[in-house]
């Protein structure tokens, strides 16, 4: 029963990874790209460094705080127990935004940098309550395309979701250095996708009730999304193995 369930929600956020960008999101996207392009080469290049410096030390930090595997169990208790993470980083991030975002411009500023780490450890946790070893770089790179999936937008998410579809052959290919990550179109993405939402937060008095809803919403898109994208592995080696036998 439960299986099943998760086979129609997986089939479901497929089809939402797979759709075209809109006309709307398109029309966004061309204004964004002007608006970038206007924006100085070094002014980009200062942006994409500390967005690597920050996720790299994330990545390279947060390993060796995570829970240990968890042993065998089902699909259902297993996301029982993601659930129950997400939840919890959910009411964290929330607070820490109204914090921030009381603050005014200084300390609003102060939550991208904050945010961005909750996000990357919720991650490190989902990756490993699914059996996942995130000591391994390749791992962390799939999180990293995770990432992408829930902040990025309609034109570059479809792309990301190609190249997740068959993670285990893909992985092979993969350069064993993580400085080969597109970082600049990381960061872009990212960045294009939060502009909207996390200006008012910015805005005293009403930052700090920007600040606690966004944040709301984006930890639970991200949970939503890095369970899919597990669930999607996850259902494949099933069907591996069983046509393997």
């Amino acid at each position: 029963m439960y299986d099943q369930q998760t086979r129609r929600e997986l089939a479901d956020w497929q089809h939402k990874m797979r759709k075209g960008p809109s006309w709307v999101d398109r029309t966004a996207k061309s204004l964004q790209n002007r608006i970038n392009r206007v924006i100085p080469e070094k002014v980009h290049n200062a942006i994409t460094v500390t967005i690597k410096q920050m996720v790299r030390g994330v990545l390279f930090g947060a390993k060796y705080t995570v829970p240990a595997l968890p042993p065998h169990v089902s699909l259902r208790q297993t996301e029982i127990a993601v659930r129950r993470q997400i939840d919890i980083y959910r009411k964290t991030a929330a607070a820490e935004g109204g914090i921030t975002g009381a603050g005014g411009i200084l300390l609003g500023l102060a939550d991208f940098p904050i945010l961005l780490g909750i996000k990357l450890k919720m991650l490190f946790d989902i990756a490993t309550l699914y059996g996942y070893d995130v000591k391994d770089y390749k791992e962390r790179l799939y999180l990293l395309h995770i990432f992408q999936l829930a902040f990025s937008s309609p034109q570059h998410r479809k792309v990301v979701y190609e190249q997740i579809t068959d993670w285990n052959n893909r992985s092979r290919e993969l350069p064993e250095d993580i400085n080969a990550f597109d970082w600049r179109q990381f960061q872009q993405e990212y960045r294009d996708h939060l502009d909207i939402a996390k200006m008012a937060q910015l805005i005293p008095i009403i930052g700090a009730v920007v600040g606690v809803v966004v944040n709301y919403r984006l930890i639970n898109k991200l949970g939503e999304t890095a369970m899919n994208a597990y669930r999607m592995r996850y259902w494949a080696d099933v069907d591996e193995e069983r046509n393997r036998v």
